[in-house]
């Protein structure tokens, strides 16, 4: 049976949400839920019809190829082939030696009493998180579900380290609303406590049910694969996607600052101004002796 949601229908009203973000902050399935939000079934029929269409108008020249992420589909490092420049080289560091007289500056969190990580349930919401993670130089951790025993134990390292250093480990934590994404902080909790994290606070950040209310955001069944699901009484299953991004960009820098002194920073700030002509003075001592 058809319905209004055709592949013209999908086109012209994806091209007035994708004019809204810089590439690469909308995923094909961040944007599947912004047609929802205009009035479009959530269903995987006509998910697979927001995927066609974009194919589609790529092709046709009318979408750029780089508008939507796909971390999870990542090259690593790069193939360098070009001939060297020697003149362009030596601009390059010259640019590099004044970039280091500058560059001085404190850990913004070295005397905070927290010390925070962001972790989200999906890799495929990087792109939206990577913004204020990295303007408030705070780790971010793709747990792609249920994180393997690996990627806890590399956290457990740090957060240790962080115990050590006087510092309250805690993670920011941003996923689905449905059994597994309610479940998830609880087993990283517990595991990270076997992996001998004494504290730990895993404090859940999104999706909670009155956000999914109070946004109303399209819930589907939950997954009956899902072992939980027989004795979850929730509303039904709702994506993190399913939240616009710039919201989630503002609960991350919610999330951050909630956790973040601005007193203790402004004298951090006042210590730096201070050592920053110290290093400078250094460098250049340094320089003229090469």
């Amino acid at each position: 049976m058809k319905d209004i949601y055709t592949r013209k229908w999908i086109i012209e009203n994806a091209l007035e949400e994708i004019s809204n973000y810089a590439k690469g902050v909308l995923t094909l399935r961040g944007l599947h839920y912004r047609l929802v939000a205009r009035g479009m079934t959530n269903s995987q029929r006509h998910y697979k019809r927001v995927v066609a269409a974009m194919i589609k108008v790529r092709w046709d020249g009318i979408v750029d190829f780089d508008t939507f992420s796909d971390h999870d589909r990542k090259m690593l490092g790069f193939t360098e082939s070009e001939e060297t420049n020697l003149d362009e080289k030596i601009d390059t560091a010259k640019e590099q030696v004044v970039a280091w007289m500058k560059s001085y500056k404190k850990n913004r969190w070295e005397n905070q009493p927290y010390y925070p990580e962001v972790f989200i349930e999906k890799k495929a919401l990087q792109g939206v998180f990577q913004t204020p993670c990295i303007m408030n130089d705070i780790a971010l951790g793709a747990c792609k579900g249920y994180p393997s025993l690996t990627f806890l134990n590399e956290a457990a390292d740090r957060f240790k380290e962080a115990t050590s250093n006087g510092k309250k480990p805690i993670i920011l934590y941003f996923g689905d609303y449905d059994p597994s994404g309610e479940d998830i902080p609880r087993s990283i909790e517990d595991n990270l406590i076997q992996l001998g994290v004494q504290e730990i606070e895993v404090r859940r950040i999104a999706l909670l049910k009155e956000q999914v209310i109070r946004w109303n955001l399209p819930p589907a069944p939950a997954k009956s694969t899902d072992s939980r699901t027989a004795s979850w009484d929730g509303l039904g299953q709702v994506e993190l996607d399913a939240v616009e991004p710039t919201e989630l960009q503002k609960m991350c820098e919610d999330a951050i600052h909630s956790v973040f002194d601005s007193s203790l920073y402004a004298e951090l700030k006042d210590i730096e101004e201070n050592e920053r002509k110290a290093y400078q003075s250094e460098l250049k001592r340094y320089v003229s002796r090469l």
